[in-house]
Parts: C-alpha cells; sequence; structure tokens
C-alpha cells in the first residue's frame, strides 16, 4: 500500500499497479495503436499512389508519429489517465499527489514511452519498475506521475462494536475536550481492527490507550470496566455530544420560553360573561366606570375598549 501525501497535507493510500497488470494494460494499447496504424497505413498508400517516393515516406512517418506516439497522448490526456489498456486492467495514470493528469504530464510519459517501450521494447520500462518501490517507470519519474489500481479486491470493514448497554450514560459527565482528534482515531481503529489482533497484543493496546484517555480527561478508569468496552462507551459519548452539537437536542424542544397560565389557557370567547364583569353591567343597563391605575387617566364610557366586545349602548349624559 503506498503513501501518498497531497498538496494538502493529506494523506491517500493508495495501491500502486506493479509490473503484470501494467505490461498487460501496454501490450493491449499496443494491439489497439498497431491496429489503427496499419488501417490509417493501408489508406494512405491507397490514396497516395501517384505521388513520389520522398512525399509518401513523409506521409507514413507523419502517420507513424500521430497514431502510435500523439494517440496516446491524446487518450490519456482527455480520458484523465485511463487508456483503453487500463481500463480493461482497471488502472488509472494519477499524480504524484493523487490529483488527475494534465497534458504536460501525458507529454512526457509519451514521448519517453517512445524509448523505454518502442525501441527496447519495454526492456528498459520492466527494469525501472521492478527497481522501483512504486512500480514507476522513467516515463512516471519524469512526469511526476504513478500508475495505480482503481479496483480494489473488496474487503470486509471492521464492525465497530457497540459498549454494553449497562454502560450507557455512565460517562456523560467527563470532559472529552482535552483529548485530540489523532487519540480519537488511534480508537476508532483499535476497535474497528479489535477482532483481527492478537489476544494479548490488542490486550496491551487498549490498556495504553485507556491509559492515555483517562490522562486526558482527568477521570481514572474503572476497575470494573474491561478497557474495550470502556473505550467504546467513551466514544459512543463523544459521537453523541458531536450529534447534538451538529443537529441539536432532540430533548430540548425548540428553545422558546415556556407559556405563562394566562397565554397558556387563553379565555375562549364563546364562554358567558360573568355577573360582576363590566361587559354584564353594561348589557344590564349598569353604568359603570373603571378606576384610574397606575395614573392613567380615566378613559369616556362611549370609547370601545381594546380586546372588549362592543355592546353598540351608551348610557346617556
Amino acid at each position: 500500500m503506498g503513501e501518498l501525501v497531497t498538496g494538502e497535507a493529506v494523506a491517500l493510500e493508495l495501491r500502486p499497479a506493479r509490473l503484470p497488470s501494467r505490461a498487460l494494460a501496454v501490450l493491449l494499447d499496443l494491439v489497439v495503436a498497431v491496429v489503427v496504424y496499419m488501417a490509417v497505413t493501408i489508406a494512405l498508400v491507397a490514396s497516395t499512389a501517384s505521388l513520389d517516393v520522398a512525399a509518401q515516406t513523409a506521409l507514413s512517418i507523419a502517420a507513424f508519429v500521430l497514431v502510435l506516439v500523439g494517440g496516446p497522448i491524446a487518450v490519456e490526456t482527455l480520458s484523465h489517465g485511463r487508456s483503453l489498456g487500463k481500463v480493461a486492467c482497471g488502472l488509472r495514470v494519477v499524480r504524484d499527489d493523487g490529483g488527475p493528469v494534465r497534458f504536460r504530464h501525458s507529454l512526457v510519459r509519451g514521448l519517453i514511452g517512445v524509448i523505454e517501450i518502442l525501441m527496447t521494447f519495454g526492456v528498459v520500462a520492466c527494469i525501472a519498475s521492478l527497481v522501483s518501490a512504486r512500480g514507476r517507470r522513467l516515463g512516471d519519474v519524469f512526469a511526476g506521475t504513478l500508475v495505480v489500481r482503481e479496483r480494489v479486491p473488496a474487503t470486509s470493514g471492521g464492525f465497530m462494536p457497540s459498549p454494553p448497554p449497562w454502560l450507557a450514560g455512565r460517562f456523560s459527565g467527563l470532559d472529552l475536550s482535552a483529548v485530540p482528534d489523532e487519540l480519537w482515531l488511534a480508537v476508532r481503529q483499535y476497535l474497528a481492527r479489535m477482532g483481527q489482533l492478537d489476544v494479548h497484543v490488542g490486550r496491551a493496546m487498549a490498556e495504553r490507550l485507556a491509559a492515555d484517555v483517562a490522562a486526558r480527561t482527568g477521570a481514572p478508569v474503572p476497575q470494573e470496566v474491561p478497557p474495550p468496552a470502556y473505550l467504546a462507551a467513551v466514544l459512543q459519548e463523544r459521537q453523541a455530544r458531536e450529534s447534538r452539537r451538529a443537529f441539536g437536542d432532540p430533548r430540548g424542544g425548540g428553545g422558546s420560553a415556556p407559556l405563562g397560565p394566562a397565554a397558556a389557557s387563553p379565555p375562549s370567547p364563546a364562554s358567558p360573561p360573568s355577573p360582576a364583569s363590566p361587559t354584564a353591567a353594561s348589557q344590564q343597563g349598569t353604568p359603570r366606570t373603571a378606576p384610574p391605575q397606575n395614573g392613567q387617566a380615566e378613559q369616556p364610557r362611549d370609547v370601545r375598549q381594546e380586546r372588549r366586545p362592543g355592546t353598540g349602548f351608551v348610557p346617556p349624559a
């Protein structure tokens, strides 16, 4: 497994293509190029029979350069590193940082490939691929490219075990802010590959990771809790906090203030008025004047009050 580092300092794990798959892809590309070149040559011979020998030779050289050199360069540039042979073998040409190739990369690979593949029948390319740690030929070295495998054999992903039910919510009071992301990543990788490790190696790794997490949180690991279960429970607590921070606490409601008794139970407009209310008094013909409150002036009796239904009755002066 090769490790590539992008321009953003992100490590990418790619599987470099080895010599057998690359040789098969090059052989398929050569077969296609030779067939196309033979077809173009026959068409040129048939169409240039009336020309002299020098013109026919110049056209033959131009056809050779365009088909066997320019053709692979154009196909590799337009397909972003996937020629016909590489598609059949599940390969792709990428840059050293994992990005797609450009025209200049394909041009350098194609021009050097004429020397190390066509002129030497692939001997130089085979030797360079065997010597290189990532199976690169001279064209890849000078162009800064790498041929990687796109179709990787399917592997069963690591199963992330869940903590025991009796540990649910036990570590909700831990301070996890001091635990770095690198330590969380190590815990996740250990839990995902715990079943693939040796018993003694896995136990020692779990104890070391649990001690590191406990040292960062400031709380020791409970003696009755196994280190793997402790790591799983703490990791689940961290994921739960991240989920609540990102999507909100479903138990927190909408965040609005609770309604008061008046707002929670508004008066029904269909309820009959009580005898002591001003509305009832006005309906009974007894004029009432509300006393002034908080220093406010008394309002006239014939002015309709807010939020009070009008009765249409105005007492005489």
